[in-house]
């Protein structure tokens, strides 16, 4: 009997507190937190392993500046890795410097911070934050148009560790960030500069020849560049992805450079108006391994094109939009199968 109920008593106390840690680590964040409700010895047993509170998470929530005090305030998040802020609402900058003044020690182990959408947040807010954390490896501030240069300038000089940068909609930052960020970032592998409408060639450039390792790089709706922003490309030989939608300047001869980037697996050319037959042409003898294609919008391909994808790409390519493309005729699906056998999606005229 005894032995019965010693071994019940290791079942509570070892077995049903390993189960629950192995259930709770597939929950998401916020299901976690609603679970230390449930009863005290719960909260117990889960607020004492700290592999479950790596992530904080936000998103969208009213109130978030405070929340994300009271959260840092509590013994379990003080070895927080991920801090999404995503599109919550009433985070400021004076949220961000209180973190630097009372939870500094908290944000040491923090390798991922998302402050998309957060718009009350400025270079003020951006400096604070960023010097709590040296570990910081991604940072993502879509669609903040309170950042400038300086927040740049902050970033780099306190976290030098960055492999992923979101910088999309930053209308307010120019080619003195793509500087700080070339020289400071050599093994930079992701960077977003979509819509950062005050950019230049000068300013990619410094990019191109500095950030070698890069592997995806955004460039959408940045209609101002031209080819000479593009002579160095070849230089991204672990390069990926490229989006370049909406670059109008684009033409068949910087093509031709991008085509050197051997390893590109999906490249996006929507509303690129000048490229033509010839520059995919080069596209499909440089990139045998795409896999992705966007020729959307451009009027000056034809079946050309296709033919020329078709004897080099066939064995990747898996998703091809010529939408729009009126020199490129319609195909059974049985026809287009012959060209790619691989292809799952495929959009003309719709």
């Amino acid at each position: 009997m005894e032995a019965g109920a010693e071994a019940e008593l290791a079942w509570s106390r070892e077995t049903i507190p390993r189960v629950a840690k192995i259930v709770c680590a597939r929950l998401p964040q916020r299901d976690l937190v609603a679970l230390l409700l449930a009863s005290p010895w719960l909260h117990r047993t889960l607020a004492s392993y700290p592999s479950l509170w790596l992530v904080l998470d936000l998103r969208e929530m009213a109130g978030a500046g405070n929340r994300l005090l009271d959260a840092l305030s509590l013994p379990r998040y003080r070895q927080v890795k991920r801090i999404n802020l995503e599109f919550a609402q009433d985070i400021e900058d004076k949220h961000l410097e209180s973190l630097k003044n009372k939870y500094f020690e908290s944000l040491k182990s923090l390798e991922t911070l998302n402050l998309n959408g957060c718009q009350k947040i400025s270079d003020k807010g951006i400096a604070a934050v960023t010097s709590c954390c040296p570990n910081l490896k991604v940072l993502s501030i879509y669609w903040n148009v309170r950042v400038t240069d300086i927040g740049i300038k902050h970033l780099v000089e306190s976290c030098r560790h960055l492999v992923d940068l979101n910088l999309s909609g930053c209308k307010n930052i120019t080619d003195k960030s793509l500087e700080l960020v070339a020289d400071s970032y050599n093994e930079l592998e992701s960077l977003n500069l979509t819509r950062c409408v005050k950019l230049t060639d000068v300013g990619l450039r410094q990019i191109l020849s500095k950030c070698s390792s890069l592997q995806s790089l955004n460039l959408y709706a940045l209609s101002s560049l031209t080819d000479n922003a593009y002579n160095n490309i070849s230089s991204l030989s672990h390069l990926k992805y490229l989006d370049l939608c909406g670059a109008q300047n684009l033409s068949d001869d910087a093509l031709s450079c991008i085509a050197k980037c051997r390893k590109l697996a999906a490249l996006n050319l929507t509303w690129c108006v000048r490229i033509t037959d010839k520059g995919v042409k080069t596209v499909a003898e440089g990139c045998v391994s795409l896999e992705f294609l966007s020729l959307f919008g451009i009027v000056g391909v034809t079946d050309k094109c296709l033919e020329a994808l078709s004897t080099t790409c066939s064995h990747a390519l898996t998703t091809l939009d010529v939408n729009g493309c009126v020199g490129i005729k319609r195909r059974s699906r049985e026809d287009l199968l012959k060209l790619f056998p691989h292809l799952n999606c495929f959009k003309v005229h719709s």
